[in-house]
């Protein structure tokens, strides 16, 4: 997490080194890890700031991570016709996504809501392709009358669907369709979508017979072949053994005069968190460029939490401490309505202190003030002990993080922040509690009956 960065409380005490997405370009940074006398600063902004001026908890995002990141990936697939498609179910602030296409970049969408959000921040709906399971007429209907770049069809129910609103809209729905390689991409089974026992795609064995199916429709045009095999990928193999397999299956429809343009690579490439060792984006494309480049087609990527995890994190304010025969608990007011990831996934997210004391360690599990036992941050985890009032980083929480939270216990979500240089700007104000019930009413049968019983 190349921007957020301990710094001595005037900023001083700083070095050039390089980043975590492997860019040349040198990045001032200070150190990773903190101590006594600084605090973690996001780009040129102390979090500390942050919090106390827009209150807590609050998702900040590093401008400059995101755009580095971006650009690392687009550089690594240089010389060969691509579109990079944000993958917007990672991070869907529209301040957020405004970054990537001003660098040129598109969006992977699975939602209406997500269209609408994509066209809202400027991106150009040639450069959006649609994926997801569930597609509703009214959503295909949308991305038509946009001109989005194309589906990925996951099924031919689906399939016969956006050909009936093609042909009443009179246009032409261009498709790909999401074949599933069968490949087992060594990740979490909740975020892994490549097997035959997943909801997504078609087998590959039978994909031939649906591309002959969806060639003789009338509103189609057959473009495309898209795979995805899963999310928090750290091994290059799963992803050039399923692309061996769609490699050969272009070939096979090309010979048959299908007209395929775009191989839609998917996304899914991990970051760290604790101590993985995800492949670089050079390393991915050194890999499949030699699978893919004869093709002749452009390619699509769908990167999300490569580009945006490690440019954001998660700040909390510690309000009590607590501690039992058996445990210690640091309570915060951040909970899993606002990160569901480690009571989901059971995943890792590292906790630093903003601004790191020389109080003792001892080991805590970080729980949210959720009525649930499977609300926390951290189970077990070792840290100085805190207190009140301190804040604390959830770290490499850029993706999947305000994406997934909700109004569970009837908590506002969290506001979000960019920080650009030494400025910060609010992308999403904090909700309120009038937010909680806009769209609510009570029925006049319900007044009507509380004022006969009153």
């Amino acid at each position: 997490m190349d921007d957020f960065i301990y710094r001595g409380r005037a900023g001083e005490g700083l070095e050039n080194t390089g980043n975590d997405a492997g860019a040349r370009q040198p990045v001032v940074r200070g150190r990773s890890t903190g101590s006594a006398g600084e605090e973690l600063f996001c780009e040129g902004v102390p979090l500390s700031r942050i919090a106390r001026e827009v209150g807590t908890p609050v998702y900040v995002y590093s401008y400059n991570t995101l755009t580095r990141h971006f650009k690392v990936f687009d550089e690594a697939f240089d010389g060969i016709p691509h579109v990079i498609c944000f993958a917007m179910k990672a991070n869907s602030n529209i301040a957020v996504v405004k970054a990537f296409s001003a660098l040129g970049g598109g969006a992977d969408v699975v939602s209406g809501g997500e269209l609408f959000r994509a066209l809202k921040a400027g991106v150009e709906p040639s450069k959006i392709v649609y994926a997801g399971v569930g597609k509703t007429e009214r959503e295909i209907e949308a991305a038509l009358t946009a001109g989005i770049l194309m589906f990925n069809i996951e099924s031919q129910e689906e399939l016969l669907a956006i050909d009936g609103v093609a042909g009443r809209l009179g246009v032409k729905a261009l498709i790909a369709l999401r074949v599933n390689p069968d490949v087992d991409a060594k990740t979490h089974p909740y975020i892994s979508t490549g097997l035959k026992k997943n909801k997504f795609g078609v087998s590959i064995e039978q994909a031939m017979d649906e591309y002959e199916r969806a060639e003789a429709l009338p509103n189609v045009k057959v473009v495309g072949i898209h795979q995805h095999i899963g999310s928090q990928l750290t091994e290059i193999s799963p992803f050039v053994d399923s692309l061996k397999k769609t490699a050969e299956l272009a070939r096979r429809l090309k010979s048959k005069g299908f007209g395929i343009k775009y191989i839609d690579v998917g996304g899914g490439l991990g970051i760290r968190y604790l101590n993985e060792k995800p492949p670089l984006p050079s390393e991915l494309a050194r890999a499949i460029r030699p699978v893919l480049e004869d093709l002749g087609c452009t390619l699509v990527f769908e990167p999300g939490r490569v580009l945006a995890g490690n440019a954001g994190c998660l700040v909390t304010k510690v309000l009590y401490r607590k501690s039992t025969a058996e445990k210690n608990f640091i309570i915060v007011d951040a909970g899993m309505n606002d990160l569901v990831r480690p009571t989901l996934y059971q995943a890792y997210h590292e906790i630093k202190q903003v601004v790191p004391t020389d109080a003792p360690e001892f080991s805590a599990d970080v729980v949210g003030p959720i009525c649930e036992t499977g609300d926390f941050l951290a189970k077990d985890r070792a840290m100085r002990v805190p207190q009140p009032g301190e804040f604390l980083a959830v770290m490499s929480a850029g993706a999947y993080g305000f994406t997934m939270s909700s109004n569970y216990n009837s908590r506002p979500r969290a506001a979000e922040v960019m920080v650009d240089g030494d400025g910060y700007y609010i992308i999403r104000r904090r909700e309120d509690y009038e937010d909680l019930v806009s769209g609510e009413e009570i029925p006049e049968f319900l007044e009507e009956k509380a004022a006969r019983d009153a």
